[in-house]
Formats: C-alpha cells, structure tokens, sequence
C-alpha cells in the first residue's frame, strides 16, 4: 500500500476551518491532517529546528515510527564492542609485527 502524503501551507480560522493555499495533489476522499503554528523562518537555530520539524512532520505522515530508546542504547553498545574489537586486532597486529622486528624477520607481502 502506498502512502501519498503533501505539505500545504494554510490558514486557521477563528471557528476551527482550514483555508489551504494550494490545492493539495490527491483524490478525493478522507485525510489525516496535521495542524501547527508556521514559523517565519529567521537566521540561524530558526532555521535548523525549522527543518527538523518539516522533517520530522513529514516522517509522521509517512508512517515512520522512530527508534525505541532501547534500541538506540543496544545500537552504541554494538558500535562500542565493535570499536574495542578493532583496538584489539590492531594491538594484536602491532604487537606481531614487533616481535618480527625483533627476530630480524621481514614482514611478507600482504601483512
């Protein structure tokens, strides 16, 4: 199923209607319409978070779910395992190629 989600720009009135200032590019047929306050758009933090909330908005209607704190935390433990494994294998290999040194051996092609 594919989900057909716009942004359109638009005006609240007082009694709670929308006046949309385009008109949006989909069928006829009911919506899920979500409302917030259109921010004029400044220099510098202004225009970060303005962004992220276009962003974040547009996530929304597409249907995407955000990653669980959960998540996030077993991703960086994940990344730290990984990195200690690497600082390992390096050590491992630093410590091999000394140890060549020290016998007078070369190291060979590939190594």
């Amino acid at each position: 199923m594919t989900i057909n989600a716009v942004e359109v720009q638009g005006t609240l009135r007082e009694d709670g209607t929308l006046v949309l200032d385009e008109k949006p590019n989909l069928p006829p047929g009911r919506v899920k319409v979500m409302v917030q306050p259109a921010i004029s758009v400044k220099s510098g933090v202004n225009d970060v978070i303005s962004v992220l909330k276009r962003i974040h908005t547009a996530q929304l209607l597409r249907g995407h779910v955000p990653r669980s704190v959960e998540e996030i935390d077993a991703d960086i433990a994940e990344s730290r395992d990984d990195d200690e494994r690497s600082k390992m294998i390096e050590q491992i290999q630093e410590e091999c190629r000394r140890q060549r040194e020290e016998r007078g051996q070369r190291p060979t092609e590939g190594t």
